[in-house]
């Protein structure tokens, strides 16, 4: 192996290097620059697999992986954070809920560590006050999708290790609210929902890592808002909400694939404003609202067609979507509404290997419903 021993070096124009042929070792302590600039800047023509540069946009490396999948970014995993006051004086999964009614519509994200107990903490803001939001994430990045007012089509996201505000990074193929989004490490996917009283049927797709815009994927049996979803990592669950009528039907896709979506079940009860939890085998259902508004918590068993079971009770009747977030061992649901005292602030949390009652967790920053919760470290992730 030769050895080359520079300062600098660059080619007649000043803006590169020749190639370096053979195995080469940077032994110096201190660092090297790589090429530089926004996403709307990546090179397509003539790159090189394996290409690395720093994307400015977002704050992270990047590579490239061929011309079929293009860029992406180095997945900088910790799936231990915390780091702050309340419940994130622990460390653990990180579960982020997003915007609501406080009354007011809030452009408001706060964030818990799962693991632990305690209050919510700020992390950052929404880039306008939404409610009837949708979240999914990958161990690295959160998505949240649509929204109110009337029903929007902007996808933003947030860096789950680091605080901050979230950046309009994409569109769904249609405004949606009151939607059921899950995801995988790879993919998103964002289920029915609409503007009252056009439901949709369409399911779309992202990919996590690319911040482009959704893509259709299929559609569910019929137009619906007002489910709940949950995902292990081959497969998504949509369950529950109205066709007009309040439905009990479960329904599920495999997320790798494109197609419609197949009956998985039914719930115990049939509800809408139902929010999912659980891990990489069990998908829990808690919350919602039926003929009138209910505690219960179902679960099922996600590569194993068939109906719910009754898991528990929740520690509240949570109406108008609360947020749910999820840990390898843990869920959470957080805020809700019941009439006619109006929303509230309470975090209620289960074991998911052991059924049961919800038990209180600590309290979020201010009552709050129409949130949307998720985590880095849901059962969609393995």
């Amino acid at each position: 192996m030769s050895k080359i021993n520079v300062r600098s070096f660059s080619n007649e124009n000043d803006d590169g290097a020749p190639d370096i042929v053979g195995i080469t070792t940077f032994s110096a302590t201190s660092y090297f620059v790589p090429t530089r600039g926004n996403t709307a800047q990546r090179p397509s023509d003539h790159v090189e697999v394996g290409s690395l540069r720093y994307n400015t946009d977002t704050k992270n490396l990047e590579y490239y992986r061929g011309k079929t999948i293009g860029w992406s970014q180095f997945e900088l995993i910790d799936p231990d954070l915390g780091g702050g006051t309340g419940s994130n004086t622990g460390l653990g999964t990180r579960g982020i809920i997003s915007g609501g009614h406080t009354p007011s519509v809030t452009n408001v994200i706060q964030y818990i560590t799962i693991s632990t107990l305690g209050n919510a903490q700020d992390f950052g803001d929404l880039i306008a006050a939404k409610a009837q939001v949708a979240s999914c994430a990958s161990r690295t990045r959160g998505l949240i999708s649509g929204g109110t007012p009337s029903a929007v089509d902007t996808i933003q996201h947030v860096t789950i290790a680091s605080t901050g505000n979230a950046i309009d990074s994409a569109n769904l193929t249609n405004g949606r609210r009151n939607h059921a989004a899950f995801s995988n490490q790879t993919r998103g996917i964002v289920a029915a929902g609409g503007a009252d009283p056009n439901a949709l049927a369409t399911i779309d797709f992202v990919t996590i890592s690319s911040l482009a815009n959704a893509l259709d994927f299929g559609d569910l049996s019929a137009a619906r808002s007002y489910p709940g979803g949950y995902a292990s990592p081959t497969r998504g669950l949509i369950a529950g909400g109205n066709t007009p009528s309040t439905i009990n039907i479960i329904e599920y896709i495999t997320i790798s694939t494109l197609g419609n979506s197949q009956d998985f079940g039914d719930l115990t009860v049939a509800r809408r404003f139902l929010q999912g939890v659980g891990n990489s085998t069990r998908g829990i259902f808690g919350s919602g609202e039926a003929s009138s508004g209910t505690n219960t918590i179902d679960f099922v068993t996600i590569a194993t067609k068939g109906n719910a079971t009754t898991f528990g009770d929740d520690i509240k009747i949570r109406l108008e979507n609360c947020a749910a977030c999820s840990s390898p061992t843990r869920g959470t649901w957080s805020g809700g509404y019941t009439s006619p005292t109006g929303g509230f602030n309470d975090i209620g949390y289960i074991a998911i290997a052991t059924e049961g009652n919800s038990v209180d967790f600590g309290d979020l920053l201010a009552a709050t419903n129409g949130s949307a919760g998720l985590s880095n470290g849901h059962g969609g992730l393995g």
